[in-house]
């Protein structure tokens, strides 16, 4: 939510709460007498009022509820919430001390202190639940947003990967490679046309879901190497390493192929190392780095990716946020890209 939206929310519920205190003035003159004068009743409720609800909003809008919805601990919430409040109360009976220079001890006793310290840490409490609630409200809402962004972007990405992947290019090379395979090698040429069978059904319906299994992902990646193969005969010039186990990792779908797609669109196949993949798989972390020769200074559109970098790097912000890293970097004809994601 836009920062102006949460300040025009806060600043409607103080108003409104202003409001209250100013019916509650104009009944407690009707009825009183001799009516309480106006100042007097502005530093009553400071004290009794305004500290202990601004004390208790905020420290629930701006502290109890990130904590807990990063840990999902009540009890903890439950702890917390009777320190504000006693913090609260604690703030506004001194305010209400230094401003009637009395002490409650020496006047009412402890019966006079609990008689006050009771209504101020409800107040107090009141408004951290409204303050909580706004919060809530204001999380919801921008989670609808990114919701709404998200759907957008992985709709733009669906496009994109029709436009940059299942290209005539790819595919008449490809059956091309294939047809010629055929006269010299059919059980070849017919393991080749499964696999590139298996891209356009992986493509056309694994990548609507959110995400999915990283070994459906290696193994789509597996096949598109394999029929980048069929277009050299230089079995040097393509190397690809997956460390680790997969396991059950989960992982957007469609995430590494726009650069692995990108190296191949710009190096020469005839040359050894002419591009090179690497995954990592650790416990919490997939680090994929992917690097090939390019014998001329690339464009900016070259650099980029099939899918465009700019792209890339808004849709990797949204589904890993700060929980990704991605470095581009172009130096003695080699394009390297290194990046980093929690699965």
């Amino acid at each position: 939510m836009k920062k102006s939206i949460s300040a025009l929310l806060q600043l409607g519920y103080w108003v409104l709460y202003g409001m209250l205190l100013a019916v509650l003035f104009f009944l407690l003159t009707a009825f009183q007498r001799p009516p309480m004068s106006f100042t007097n009743w502005c530093q009553i409720m400071a004290g009794f009022a305004v500290i202990p609800g601004l004390t208790g909003f905020y420290s629930f809008h701006s502290f109890l509820f990130p904590y807990y919805l990063r840990t999902k601990k009540s009890l903890h919430l439950l702890l917390l919430s009777v320190v504000v409040a006693g913090i609260a109360t604690l703030a506004g009976m001194l305010l209400l001390t230094l401003q009637f220079n009395t002490t409650y001890l020496e006047n009412d006793g402890i019966s006079g202190v609990i008689a006050i310290a009771i209504p101020v840490a409800f107040i107090a409490l009141v408004n951290g639940a409204a303050g909580f609630v706004i919060r809530g409200f204001e999380a919801w809402f921008h989670d609808i947003k990114l919701k709404a962004e998200l759907n957008h972007k992985n709709y733009q990405m669906e496009l994109a990967l029709i436009k940059s992947q299942i290209d005539p290019h790819f595919l008449f090379n490809t059956i091309n490679n294939i047809d010629i395979l055929i006269e010299k090698d059919s059980i070849k040429a017919s393991a080749y046309l499964n696999k590139l069978s298996d891209i356009m059904r992986f493509m056309l319906y694994e990548t609507k879901t959110n995400s999915i299994l990283l070994t459906k992902e290696l193994a789509y990646i597996e096949k598109y190497i394999a029929l980048q193969k069929v277009r050299t005969s230089n079995v040097n010039a393509i190397n690809c390493i997956i460390q680790g186990d997969p396991g059950s990792k989960m992982i957007a779908p469609m995430l590494f192929i726009p650069f692995i797609e990108n190296a191949f669109k710009h190096t020469n196949l005839t040359i050894d190392g002419a591009v090179k993949i690497i995954f990592v798989i650790g416990k919490k972390m997939v680090m994929f780095e992917c690097e090939n020769l390019i014998e001329q200074t690339p464009q900016p559109e070259e650099q980029s990716g099939g899918l465009g970098k700019e792209l890339m790097e808004r849709r990797l912000a949204l589904l890993y946020p700060a929980k990704h890293h991605l470095l581009t970097t172009f130096g003695d004809h080699h394009y390297r890209v290194k990046l980093t994601v929690e699965a």
